[in-house]
């Protein structure tokens, strides 16, 4: 039966989803208001950034109970995990729990590619293409139909729409100019929508005029919208499983893109499917990284076989270097992010805003230091342990 006791519910378990929030929506505020007064703009502010470390440092000491949990009471498990900061919760668990296997799980890469096919106004299965990164900022290296790069089409495409300012039909509601700029810049489309993706950079959403140029209304880039949106989307979701309960609506079955099904299916019926899955860069075979140009110790996103045989991560090479370094910019901020989750190391977390890049453009060291201070204090309640 049913139980919220995880203790009762984790022996014989094969398969760990794990799909939490710790602190409700009480913290999401602070996260979000307390950056603002330091001139830092949030759009989702969940995975990276002041937002993100934080919902790190309340989220993933809760995780690593669990895995430990899975270690003692079903080794042989695999855990997949669907929560945010994703690349920072797969990281800490590696290095602190390091026997159990953890697959971080996003829909990033296969919703964008459905973007992509019909951007270019072709069917999603007849386009080839090879996408590896970090999570949320996975790159489409390679992009072609019937043999031939969708990209020159693509590039006349975005540049067209930067000089008359007018976009498809289907895309008024989202525009996606950071995307499309960092497509025309650095060569290549990345997995996250433009509101979000303006966060792990350092250039759209620094000040007014960047982010009038580039950010547009609600998910597209406004201002606190996860923070003014999530409370109520909280509410509703919770309204709608209980009528679900209580058969007041009836319980839908569509499959999802979602990866977690399809590699259950693939393990148990030998049924092999390709996903993208967040694992630690070194594959364990003592042959280096699966992506060349980035950290061995730290969490990639790239294409894994799933068979009976469990999860296979592919090797990539090495990713164009200006979009590694990107990458690589980024996991520098994750990997003193999960210091500070696995140590509570306040420090740690100082230094990890220091060198997120949307913080650093902001602002000065000692105004991180500062801000992030003032966020210790402000989500105290929800922190314990730190130092």
């Amino acid at each position: 039966g049913a139980t919220s006791d995880r203790t009762q519910a984790l022996p014989g378990s094969h398969y760990v989803i794990n799909c939490i929030e710790v602190s409700g929506v009480e913290c999401v505020r602070h996260d979000n208001d307390i950056p603002l007064k330091y001139g830092i703009d949030q759009c989702i502010g969940d995975t990276i950034g002041p937002g993100g470390l934080f919902k790190a440092l309340r989220t993933v000491p809760v995780f690593l109970d669990i895995c430990r949990d899975v270690e003692r009471l079903c080794p042989d498990a695999l855990v997949l995990n669907y929560t945010n900061p994703m690349n920072i919760l797969c990281l800490a668990a590696a290095r602190a729990v390091p026997s159990v296997k953890v697959v971080g799980l996003c829909h990033s890469v296969q919703h964008t590619g459905h973007v992509l096919a019909k951007r270019a106004g072709i069917a999603y299965d007849e386009m080839r293409w090879e996408c590896a990164g970090i999570n949320h900022l996975a790159w489409y290296t390679t992009l072609e139909h019937n043999g031939e790069s969708l990209y020159p089409k693509l590039f006349e495409m975005a540049r067209r729409e930067f000089e008359t300012g007018v976009v498809a039909e289907h895309e008024t509601d989202r525009p996606d100019w950071v995307r499309k700029d960092m497509m025309l810049q650095f060569g290549a489309f990345i997995t996250e929508s433009s509101g979000h993706l303006s966060e792990y950079l350092p250039y759209y959403r620094k000040d007014a005029a960047s982010r009038a140029k580039y950010a547009g209304p609600g998910y597209c880039g406004g201002s606190r919208f996860y923070a003014s949106g999530w409370p109520n989307w909280r509410k509703t979701a919770d309204e709608t499983r209980m009528k679900m309960v209580s058969g007041e609506l009836p319980v839908g079955w569509p499959r999802s893109w979602e990866y977690a099904s399809w590699m259950i299916e693939g393990i148990e019926k030998d049924a092999p499917v390709r996903i993208h899955g967040n694992v630690m860069n070194h594959d364990g075979t003592g042959r280096g990284q699966l992506i060349t140009n980035l950290p061995a110790d730290g969490c990639v996103e790239v294409a894994c076989l799933v068979d009976r045989n469990g999860v296979h991560p592919t090797r990539f090479g090495a990713l164009p270097a200006q979009m590694a370094a990107v990458c690589d910019s980024n996991m520098r901020m994750f990997d003193l992010a999960a210091t500070a989750c696995v140590n509570r190391s306040v420090e740690a977390a100082v230094h990890a805003l220091m060198l997120d890049p949307l913080t650093q453009a902001v602002c000065t060291p000692a105004q991180i230091r500062a801000m992030t201070l003032e966020m210790f204090e402000a989500e105290r309640a929800f922190l314990p342990g730190y130092k």
